[in-house]
């Protein structure tokens, strides 16, 4: 169907040619010589576009925008006029105009907009999907070459990039993306199993991983005299952040990087490891009192200001700090309302575990399972908690104060779509992507296994314990009623095993723009 059009010039005679033109490029255009007539039109119809004079006599352009916005609200408005003042063009901008044209206007600048405010998403979608398309084979060449951690972190980004870009276009190639990205999950899977235990050997030589948040990132900004302010966004995926940033950009310069979380991707593991700046089995071995293994009742993350301090004191750091967990608005309110105490320390930490709270009421609930029925829809659901959440204020408060801002997560999630069966006793712990015991038994193809725990860095709570993790987009399902439990949790987002939306995960660094 043709767009429609109304022109609204009180000259509207002299752009009979412009009129033709657009005709010709089958738009259907309706004119009209003044405002009041023009408010009259959008009574009768609907438009795709409004091309609208603001010098008329009667209604101004700017009084008649006013009457249309009261009738069509959404229709985009393009204000056309000789005047080049600036109080002008404010004004009009004010008012939702969606371009401002300055007369004489020729018919490529007209066409320019109608595409731009009528057919931007339509063409931006073509071109995505055209893109994408030549580059499926290039991703797929990168695939097949043994990658290193930065060239997975690389690749990542990309498959990223790509899904973002194609967040709303439906067919073959979203579907073509989709099966890339398990394809690449696949092939990480099978990196990581080959090249974990050797990064827990050797620190000095591996990709920065949980443990090295604090002794690379956040103590080398405070002896350079720097204030620091670290956010820990607990689950916060890649594709989270590359949303949400969007919101940040205007009052802040962005360093972004990757790094890899521990596993297992869960939060007694990888958070406490960022806190202790200590492999698991290390905190274990070092801090009995302050580690909790799997198959006791107490919470797995009560100790983490102690962890932190801790830290400090092994690496010498003097500085005093703050540590606050929010689970709420009404805790994060409470917050700022006692932030002029925070600026006076050098390093404040803020656990926000919102995301997390998110992802497991997506799994328990019918309704938010219906909001975030995909990725697109988990990633809105995110933009919007955080532009209406005092998280967002927080931002606005440290973007007028001189700190370094670190954002990160101690893991990501993935979407849990293929079941693999696996059995264990009654002590065995409930994740779906991961799971360690004595006896379990499962398709030795289908897991990243760890028979020896403590090569990997973990804690076993028992001589013989086994771990194993789940990889690509499979979960963990029990033979006793298979087809309830595989019904209830597919499609949910989980985390805990050996992926990279789990395991590859954002750092960065903002600093207030200078105003």
């Amino acid at each position: 169907m043709a767009a429609r059009l109304l022109w609204v010039d009180d000259e509207i005679d002299m752009l009979r040619a412009h009129q033709l033109f657009l005709e010709k490029k089958g738009y259907e255009v309706q004119t009209c010589t003044n405002g009041a007539d023009a408010i009259e039109a959008c009574r009768a119809q609907n438009f795709d576009l409004i091309l609208l004079d603001e010098n008329m006599p009667g209604l101004s352009g700017l009084e008649t925008l006013q009457g249309i916005k009261e009738v069509q609200p959404n229709v985009p408005v393009v204000m056309v006029t000789k005047n080049e003042e600036e109080d002008l063009m404010d004004q009009a901008i004010g008012s939702k105009i969606a371009d401002y044209l300055i007369k004489p206007v020729n018919p490529n600048q007209i066409l320019l907009t109608l595409k731009k405010n009528i057919h931007q998403r339509e063409i931006t979608r073509e071109v995505a999907q055209t893109s994408y398309s030549r580059e499926f084979a290039q991703i797929a060449m990168q695939m097949s070459e043994s990658l290193s951690h930065e060239e997975w972190k690389d690749l990542y980004k990309k498959l990223v990039y790509w899904e973002l870009e194609l967040a709303n276009a439906d067919g073959p190639m979203s579907e073509m993306l989709q099966s890339q990205k398990q394809e690449a999950n696949e092939i990480f899977g099978r990196y990581v199993r080959k090249n974990y235990e050797y990064w827990v050997a050797h620190p000095d030589e591996r990709p920065l991983m949980s443990p090295d948040v604090f002794k690379k990132k956040v103590f080398p900004l405070l002896t350079q005299g720097r204030k620091v302010f670290l956010l820990v966004l607990d689950n916060f995926r890649f594709d989270q952040w590359r949303v949400l940033s969007q919101e940040l950009a205007d009052d802040f310069d962005i360093d972004e990087e990757l790094y890899y979380s521990i596993l297992p991707t869960a939060t007694q593991y990888a958070r406490n490891a960022i806190f202790a700046g200590l492999m698991p089995l290390q905190i274990k071995k070092m801090y009995p009192h302050l580690w909790v293994d799997e198959d006791e009742d107490e919470g797995k993350n009560l100790n983490e200001e102690e962890l932190i301090r801790q830290q400090m004191e092994r690496y010498r750091r003097k500085e005093n700090f703050t540590y606050h967990k929010l689970n709420d608005s009404v805790a994060a309110d409470k917050l700022l309302s006692q932030f002029s105490q925070l600026t006076k320390m050098p390093l404040n930490i803020l656990v926000v575990n919102f995301i997390d709270i998110l992802s497991h009421a997506r799994t328990e609930s019918r309704m938010v399972r219906e909001l975030a029925s995909n990725e697109a829809a988990y990633r809105a659901i995110t933009l919007s908690w955080f532009q209406h959440s005092p998280i967002k204020e927080l931002f606005s408060t440290l973007a007028a104060l001189d700190y370094d801002i670190l954002i990160t997560t101690d893991h990501g999630s993935v979407r849990a779509d293929v079941p693999t069966k696996v059995i264990g006793d009654r002590n065995v712990n409930t994740n779906l992507r991961y799971k360690l015991g004595k006896n379990l038994s499962y398709n030795a193809k289908e897991v990243f296994e760890m028979k020896r725990p403590d090569l990997f860095g973990l804690p076993s709570p028992n001589l013989s314990t086994t771990y194993i993790y789940a990889t690509g987009n499979r979960f963990f399902a029990y033979p006793n009623n298979y087809n309830h439990y595989v019904q209830y949790y597919k499609g949910t987002f989980q985390h805990g095993g050996v992926s990279m939306e789990e395991m590859i995960i954002p750092l960065v660094r903002l600093q207030p723009k200078k105003r």
